[in-house]
């Protein structure tokens, strides 16, 4: 019976632990560079800009 007890809980406390696990995943905050080729279409359209003033 105690094996019953002992395994129950450490059931819980494996599957409380995931599931904290994966809501702190989903909780993470991504950054993503931006593509290089955006950067340098930014900085062509900023020149043409410049130029226009």
């Amino acid at each position: 019976m105690t094996i019953y007890v002992v395994s129950i809980i450490f059931i819980l406390f494996v599957l409380v632990l995931s599931l904290l696990t994966i809501t702190k995943g989903y909780g993470y905050k991504h950054s993503v560079d931006p593509h290089p080729e955006d950067e340098e279409q930014n900085e062509e359209e900023q020149d043409q800009e410049k130029k226009n003033e």
